[in-house]
């Protein structure tokens, strides 16, 4: 069965036939921009990267018949939107309020429009509430690493061959989001030592471990979130 490119491709020889190779070049970059026109009205992404002849960014006016000339689009919309319902999905529901707190960030600032991310970005997803750590370590009643670690591996899975997916906790300056950073106002729960000679605080005299630093009342919260990379 003939493919889209089998009949752009005889269109083409169809259409330029008896032409001079420099008039064939002509209507072959006249062609490739109309169909990006049409890509872009009928939903691509406006951003992409443009390879005439294999150059990167090269114009279509100075292509060489028979070309190509190849458009890479970006697919942050769709990666992005997959992963806020795949988080959303996973996210506590008492009342919905964090399912609907998920906030995406590129370069330190907010966006909601999508098709407008450079392809080279680099996309943060996280969420603004302040006990969105505790979701991810299991303590508000879903299990420990199942909501974003648990969604980068369903995403990695599903768009390995055009992103890469990591988690991480981040550390976020005031100016993102209203409610962030979040200050802690109370150390961290207080854990026993093990009373045994292998437990570096029994050996200090110690029946509690000592507090960790991103715990400590008066320190801002570390906010787990999805990094998203093309490959």
């Amino acid at each position: 069965m003939a493919t889209g490119f089998e009949f752009f491709e005889r269109d083409l020889k169809v259409a330029t036939a008896g032409l001079e190779p420099e008039a064939i070049s002509r209507e072959l970059a006249k062609f490739a921009k109309e169909e990006l026109a049409k890509a872009i009205a009928g939903g691509s992404s406006p951003q992409y990267e443009r390879f005439v002849n294999g150059r990167l960014g090269a114009v279509e006016e100075s292509v060489v018949a028979p070309g190509p000339i190849l458009y890479v689009f970006s697919n942050w919309p769709l990666v992005i939107n997959a992963a806020l319902a795949e988080l959303q999905k996973r996210a506590p529901r008492r009342s919905g309020r964090f399912a609907s707190s998920f906030i995406v960030v590129v370069g330190g600032q907010i966006v909601s429009e999508f098709s407008a991310i450079p392809a080279d970005a680099e996309v943060l997803i996280t969420n603004f509430q302040p006990y969105v750590r505790k979701a991810e370590v299991g303590r508000l009643g879903i299990p420990k690493r199942r909501l974003f670690d648990g969604t980068k591996n369903v995403m990695a899975r599903r768009f390995r061959e055009a992103f890469r997916f990591e988690t991480r906790f981040l550390n976020v300056g005031g100016g993102v989001h209203p409610m962030m950073p979040y200050i802690l106002k109370g150390s961290g729960p207080i854990r026993l030592a093990a009373q045994n000679a292998k437990s570096a605080a029994f050996r200090a005299g110690r029946a509690v471990l000592a507090g960790r630093k991103d715990t400590a009342a008066g320190q801002p919260i570390t906010y787990p979130a999805i990094v998203i990379n093309m490959v």
